[in-house]
């Protein structure tokens, strides 16, 4: 009889599960549950655009209906397949996307009191309140712990834990105050269906830890009480709430409990592995090694790759961090990524493109990847900025904005979408810049997530603005699938690098760049990389910008 694993995929905007067949990798069941709550499952303020909060509430429905759903499916694939022989669940979610818990295990926001308060909620990972809170953490890391800041990239982001969970402090002190602990969402599911309810007994990831939370084991864990107690005493007194210790994802958390086994459908005792944030989990998805970078690209993208642990890589700055074990057991996890793509695609066509290309979105993409895939790079005149929502990497700034350069009155929807694309492949080049500057060698790309599956000219325009080989994952589920991978390793019997290479599967085109293409794009980013720098680094170089309209109606001019 064949084995079969579940994993969990808690996105953005909805939460998805796959179900695979162990011995054979093929994928039987997957369910979409789209969160219900506010607009497109996150909850915005109308006075502060920075907000982004979800539903905790949300979440525990979607695992019903995604379960039961693949479950389902699986049925009706395979004659053989029964849930009596699923050995493991996987669960990879947002991150950092924390939660405030109170002492018995349950979000603050299930309370009376707590209900339509939106701090009590999930502070979700594009949540950017936390601005000033994560300046000042960088700051006093800066003077008093500079350990802290090399191995997060060199300044701490306002979307990570201690600088959301400040914010609280400062804004809201009856929640900070009611919550006894806080949570990652991929730390909090896996507890859930194992029926923990005491959070002191809740296993931590590794993941979560290292990459948001400033842990490591060179300072002993998490950060030191004294650092925590300048920045307020009653972080530091929370400390000791929290935790002080975090394990990889194929390590289990625990066993399925009776109560969700019977909501689910599921027999109880399945082993439940630790959690995970969806990027690394797409990583393994993706059968990730060193040497080959993991694009995840949705609504923003997170870049993923690993080194051995004996890497020269000690610090690589601008990036999330350099975590042992939040990819892969056994190699250095290296996390970046860029904070807008998929959404300001969306952004772009929702308001600012006309109906003359189409009655509905999808049909708006279509012609505009019509009209521009025979154009030639740099013939739209146009250069912009992707950072509509602020900048990840390499400039950790949530504070800076898009930024679109050489329109004129004959420029049309499809070479500003054109331009878009172009400006978060720039994007995409200064992150491998700055990891291979730093020891970590990128050779080639895996692209994966729905728009490296829709859109066959944006992947021919990453290949050649990177200049490297673009392989593209064949499935959409891949952040799911790692998860299945590390549920199954869980079970006992299994090992990561025997199931990617029987569940990991791509497409057979592989993009590979063209020369004149390259060309041209070199002389574009080198115009991208002032503006870069102009707008985004406090300390570079004055520059000129003069010259730059020029240069792109030359280029624009001699392409076309």
């Amino acid at each position: 009889m064949s084995s079969y694993a579940i994993g969990l995929d808690y996105g953005t905007n909805s939460c998805r599960s796959l179900l695979i067949n162990l011995e054979t990798g093929a994928e039987l069941g997957s369910e979409v549950f789209p969160y219900p709550s506010g607009t497109q499952g996150i909850l915005t303020c109308p006075d502060d655009p920075q907000v982004a909060r979800q539903s905790p509430a949300d979440y525990l429905a979607g695992m019903e209906q995604i379960i039961r759903g693949a479950l389902s499916q699986a049925a009706e694939a395979d004659s053989e397949f029964s849930p009596a022989n699923v050995v493991g669940i996987g669960i990879d979610t947002t991150g950092s996307t924390i939660i405030p818990i109170d002492a018995q295990g349950q979000p603050l926001a299930f309370r009376d009191q707590f209900r339509d308060n939106l701090n009590a909620k999930v502070w979700l990972w594009k949540d950017h309140t936390a601005t000033d809170e994560a300046e000042e953490i960088t700051a006093l890391a800066a003077d008093r712990r500079p350990a802290y800041l090399r191995k997060c990239g060199g300044t701490y982001s306002s979307e990570w834990f201690w600088s959301k969970i400040l914010r609280c402090l400062k804004h809201d002190p009856e929640v900070f105050d009611a919550a006894h602990t806080w949570v990652e969402h991929c730390d909090w599911l896996p507890a859930v269906l194992c029926g923990q309810e005491n959070p002191s007994d809740w296993k931590r990831s590794i993941c979560a830890a290292g990459h948001k939370a400033l842990f490591h084991d060179d300072w002993g864990g998490l950060p030191d009480e004294e650092f925590l107690k300048e920045l307020d005493p009653k972080l530091s007194a929370l400390r000791g709430r929290l935790y002080e210790s975090a394990q990889t994802a194929e390590k289990p958390v625990g066993t399925l409990c009776e109560a969700w086994a019977e909501k689910l459908g599921l027999p109880a005792g399945i082993a439940i592995a630790g959690g995970l944030f969806d990027a690394h989990s797409g990583a393994v998805g993706c059968a990730v090694q060193p040497g080959t970078l993991i694009k995840i690209m949705g609504t923003s993208t997170c870049d993923i790759t690993v080194a051995e642990p004996s890497s020269a890589a000690e610090e690589v700055p601008g990036v999330c961090g350099l975590v042992p074990g939040s990819v892969l057991p056994d190699a250095i996890g290296i996390e970046a990524g860029q904070s807008a793509v998929g959404d300001l695609f969306l952004w772009f066509v929702n308001h600012l493109v006309p109906d003359s290309y189409g009655a509905s979105l999808g049909e708006k993409f279509v012609e505009m990847e019509r009209r521009m895939k025979d154009q030639k790079p740099g013939a739209t005149g146009l250069l912009a900025l992707d950072w509509n929502n602020g900048n990840r990497s390499i400039l950790t700034d949530g504070q800076l904005s898009g930024l679109m350069l050489g329109q004129t009155l004959q420029t049309e929807a499809h070479e500003i979408y054109r331009a878009l694309i172009e400006a978060t492949a720039f994007g995409a080049l200064v992150i491998i810049q700055r990891m291979e500057e730093c020891g970590v060698p990128v050779e080639k790309v895996v692209a994966t997530g729905g728009l490296s599956l829709k859109n066959e000219t944006l992947m021919q325009i990453y290949s050649d603005v990177l200049n490297r080989p673009m392989q593209v994952a064949a499935g959409e589920q891949t952040c799911a699938m790692g998860a299945a991978i590390f549920g199954a390793v869980a079970s006992g019997g299994y090992d990561v690098a025997t199931l990617q290479q029987t569940c990991c599967r791509f497409l057979d085109k592989t993009y590979q760049p063209i020369p004149e293409n390259v060309a041209a794009y070199e002389e574009l980013f080198a115009l991208y990389q002032q503006l870069h720098d102009s707008f985004g680094r406090a300390e570079a170089e004055p520059v000129s910008l003069f010259p730059a309209m020029k240069k792109l109606i030359e280029l624009r001019d001699r392409q076309r």
